[in-house]
């Protein structure tokens, strides 16, 4: 079973970074476009940076010059180094991928399916 899993969140001062980090593991064929996404309370959740497999990036403007999304596809992994942040990046964070499984018992590639990570808090306060 693929999984996501997020880290990194927390609470931190304006001005201040985070680095959120997302591992895939599981039985994993080859892994897409990987994503940051977040919801703010009251608020449609709402694309803040891409990656494709390569290194074509996209980012909201609200981020730009801010935010940098990477990824490490050695270990399944996408980051999201968030610099001078404001009080309107506070939100839940959830990573997202693009993802197509390996069904060992048939030895098989299985379809590509979008997987979420169970999100994580980012607040920025004084």
């Amino acid at each position: 079973q693929v999984q996501l899993v997020e880290s990194g969140g927390g609470l931190v001062q304006p001005g201040g970074s985070l680095r959120l980090s997302c591992a895939a593991s599981g039985s994993i064929f080859s892994i897409k476009a990987m994503g940051w996404y977040r919801q703010a309370p009251g608020k449609e959740r709402e694309l803040v940076a891409a990656i494709t497999s390569g290194t074509t990036t996209n980012y909201a403007d609200s981020v730009k010059g801010r935010f940098t999304i990477s990824r490490d596809n050695a270990k399944n992994t996408v980051y999201l180094q968030m610099d001078s942040l404001k009080p309107e990046d506070t939100a839940v964070y959830y990573c997202n991928a693009d993802i197509t499984g390996w069904d060992v018992t048939n030895w098989r590639k299985f379809g590509t399916e979008k997987y979420w990570g169970q999100g994580t808090q980012v607040t920025v306060s004084s």
